[in-house]
This record gives structure tokens, sequence and C-alpha cells, in this order.
């Protein structure tokens, strides 16, 4: 592959084939019918086979295309030698067709940073929720998500045996987000989407601030940020510490390259340099359209008890 390609487009199209690789390892996981659950820090918290098994292929497989990236993983994992066929190492070829934006052009290696959630959603898929998981590839330059890659293994599973299952979602600022088809809540309508497993006071004040006529309980932050750009939510509202850098920079940056917006729940950006901390401590709200409408209905309460990093 020609290596005079810019560096974000090739880690783009890697990132792509790894991703697929990755939703094809959790399908796996699943019809072997071993899951390996342990709790982390408890029962909402979970790691199974397949967070284990996606994180050690994503990151081996991106290090060795891709040696000076900074790649930090949710899991903490181990070191030890990768199986290959855990390994991928092919290019979507369509990505690397695309011009990469100016801006990025001539952004190095070492100038980038990738967050990796091997499986959002993990307590859903636990229980069965296979279409709230995600796999979630983030690309940061200059601490600003700037890309990332969406796959959603068990996307189609409703449809039955024989149905073509999986996805997978990208995106680049400045060229555009791709995969999926691109949809808004009608006009005038308030869906909310939060969380299905670790609601609160707070969650449910801040959520019923927004005057919803709707309120959408899912597992997964890739999952909500779905909801939003396919018109199935209008706002994603967790107002709460939880997330983590590396549940938000690949749905943020899809968001954002399809006009959205993701921030905390005062309005400000999330940061995603290498050194930062891993907790989104002011919470998530995020929206396809509107967002100042949103930001500007968050109880005073909801600010002071999450004060913005």
């Amino acid at each position: 592959m020609a290596s005079d390609l810019a560096v974000l487009m090739r880690l783009v199209a890697s990132a792509y084939t790894v991703a697929e690789k990755a939703g094809t390892i959790v399908r796996k996981v699943v019809q072997s019918g071993e899951l390996g659950i342990v709790e982390k820090t408890g029962a909402n918290d979970l790691q199974t086979l397949a967070d284990r098994l996606v994180q050690k292929s994503i990151c081996a497989s991106l290090s060795k295309s891709f040696p000076k990236v900074t790649i930090i993983g949710e899991e903490e994992l181990p070191d030890e030698d990768v199986e290959e066929e855990l390994l991928e190492n092919g290019y979507n070829s369509l990505i690397l067709q695309r011009s990469c934006p100016d801006q990025y052009a001539s952004l190095k290696e070492e100038e980038l940073v990738v967050w990796v959630d091997p499986l959002d959603g993990s307590k859903e898929y636990t229980e069965g929720l296979l279409d709230h998981a995600t796999v979630l590839i983030g690309i940061a330059y200059g601490g600003t998500a700037i890309a990332g890659v969406i796959n959603q293994p068990f996307y189609n599973y409703q449809m039955g045996t024989g149905a073509s299952l999986g996805r997978t979602l990208w995106g680049v600022l400045g060229l555009g987000a791709f995969g999926f088809q691109l949809q808004e809540v009608p006009d005038g309508k308030r869906i909310i989407t939060t969380t299905r497993s670790h609601s609160s006071k707070l969650v449910i004040d801040a959520v019923q601030a927004m005057e919803p006529h709707d309120v959408i309980r899912v597992g997964g932050a890739g999952n909500k940020i779905i909801q939003l750009v396919e018109g199935k939510a209008s706002a994603y509202v967790f107002a709460s510490p939880g997330c983590k850098k590396w549940d938000t920079c690949a749905p943020e940056a899809i968001l954002h390259a399809a006009g959205g917006k993701l921030t905390d729940m005062h309005g400000n950006a999330y940061r995603y340099d290498a050194n930062v901390k891993h907790m989104n401590s002011a919470g998530v709200l995020a929206t396809l359209r509107n967002h100042e409408y949103y930001s500007s209905r968050v109880p005073q309460a909801v600010l002071q008890a999450l004060p913005s990093d």
C-alpha cells in the first residue's frame, strides 16, 4: 500500500478492518456459549472473554501497523504474545480512496492517540441485548476526537436466522460520517436516550428537565450516538461520572463529523490527549441538533454536583 497516503486515512482504513475483525470475534464468543464473565468493580462493570480477545486483537493489530501511535484500551490485560489469528493487517480500500481533510494531511503517527473500547455495553451483551454492544476505536489529535470507527457486531440480529449480521460506521472531521443513513427526529419532538444500568437521581433530574416527549433507556455510549444520527433520539443525557474517554472518543468523532455535538453537562468539550484522566467526570450531553437548548435546560443542582474538569 502506498506509504505516501495520509497517515490519518491509513489509520482509519486499518481501524475499519480491525473493527470488522473484532465484530467477528464478538459473534464467535456468543456462538460458543462461553462468555467468560468477570466482575471488575461490581455487577454493573463487567468484562467478558470478548472484551479481552477484542482488545488484544485491536491493540496488537494497530500497533503492528502504526508503531508510533499511542493506543489506550479500556481493559488492563497482561503483556503477552497475541495469537496470529487475532491479528488483522488489512485496509479498507474505499477509505484509502478518500482525500484526507487538509488540516490533517500532514499528521505524523506520534501525534495521534487511539482510544479503544473493545466491547461497549458489556452488561447488556451478557444479558442478551446484543444490539446494544459496539466496538469503539476513536482517534484523537491535539486533544480533539477527529476520527472514529464503530462496529455493531449484532446489527440485524432481530431479523432471525440467515440475516447478515453486523455493520461498521466511520467518520472523519471535515470529511463526513458514513455507514448509516443520517436522519433526524421529527421537528418538535424531544426524545432523550439515557443509561439503562447506571441511573441516579441526578440522571433522572437532568432527563426530566429536558421536558422529553419520550425517554429511551439503553446500554452503551456507542449505541446511544447511533440512535442520535439515525433519528431515534434527540439528545443523549447522562448526568453522572461513569463514561470514560474510550466510551466517547469514537462516538464523538462520528457525531461531530455528522454535524452534531458532544460535551460535558456544562457544554464544555472533553480532551483526548494521552495523559488526560480517563473518567468523563462531568457527564455527557450529546445531540445531533439544538445542543444549546439542551445545555440550557440542565438544572443548576446537576451542574454543581458535576464540576467540569
